[in-house]
């Protein structure tokens, strides 16, 4: 199956689903579940210096014996070492990974470079620019972390990752003003939370509903987490999922199979989500609560898997 693709602002395309390396494989061997996602179909792969499995990610691509051109691969910047830059710390990803180049390099946490942004930003530039990623972008970034970087950009970002799904599309505003002001893709992770972390909130049946009705249209069979992900893809957003079963990776894939959401549906979605703000990655950047601005994600046994 080919899996469609989102166009990039710098022109390039990318999967619009991809397999991710942090969650349940956090600091873990990611080589078998690696090679299980591109054994069944997917061909962009989610990485981070951060993750601890750069190394393992690309022991999974080269024992997969698929060639590089097939695969669209996403690494991230952590903190940085003292002397280090964005285009040094890529070059050791690179090293890890097995490959010469990432197609997508983002800045994984603003909060790791407090006023140094923009500095930042001008070295992912110079990344792009040896021809060490072919686009760069960010993550966890929020609007005003955005219009930092924009005040001394030449090349826009490319995607911002954040946690996206229903009950957190309304404080998403602000940032999706700005992706698409730039026609910046929003990229998605912790995307099925409302099923996985959620379950008994106001979306339940609601996605139940539309469930059943999708399966109707359809003829074959139709799961909550397939609702989910075509909301997601139908709002052009770029989705991070993971899964250790063949058979959840298929389905994942199988999303874009699936009937279009009417509109009406896409909109039921959206206020019955706007009735709950729940984020199950807690980020004091995003909440300004008084909680640990630390990215869960970095922290392992958090999930289970999507």
């Amino acid at each position: 199956m080919t899996v469609s693709t989102l166009p990039l602002n710098d022109g390039n395309q990318v999967p619009w689903i991809a397999f991710g390396t942090g969650t349940a494989l956090f600091r873990k061997d990611a080589e078998d579940a690696i090679r299980l996602a591109l054994d069944n179909g997917f061909t962009h792969l989610d990485g981070a210096q951060v993750y601890g499995n750069e190394d393992t990610l690309g022991n999974g691509i080269a024992a997969s014996g698929k060639s590089r051109s097939e695969l669209f691969i996403t690494t991230k910047l952590g903190k940085l070492q003292p002397g280090a830059t964005p285009k040094s710390a890529l070059q050791e990803s690179l090293r890890q990974i097995k490959v010469d180049y990432v197609d997508l390099y983002l800045v994984h946490q603003a909060n790791n470079h407090v006023g140094k942004l923009k500095e930042i930003w001008k070295g992912m530039e110079e990344a792009q620019k040896a021809g060490l990623t072919k686009s760069i972008g960010v993550s966890n970034f929020t609007a005003d972390h955005l219009k930092t970087i924009l005040e001394i950009a030449t090349i826009p970002p490319a995607v911002n990752q954040v946690e996206a799904h229903p009950y957190v599309w309304q404080a998403l505003q602000p940032n999706l003003a700005i992706h698409d002001q730039y026609k910046i893709v929003t990229s998605s992770y912790g995307g099925l939370s409302p099923l996985f972390r959620g379950k008994g909130g106001p979306l339940d049946p609601v996605i139940e509903q539309i469930r059943a009705r999708l399966e109707k249209t359809r003829g074959a069979p139709v799961s909550d987490s397939q609702v989910l992900n075509k909301w997601l893809q139908q709002k052009g957003v770029l989705v991070v999922t993971t899964s250790s079963k063949a058979e959840r990776i298929r389905e994942y894939l199988d999303t874009q199979n699936v009937p279009e959401l009417t509109a009406e549906e896409i909109a039921l979605i959206d206020t019955t989500g706007g009735k709950l703000h729940k984020r199950y990655f807690v980020s004091l950047e995003f909440d300004n609560d008084s909680r640990s601005s630390a990215h869960i994600a970095f922290q392992p046994g958090n999930w289970p898997s999507e």
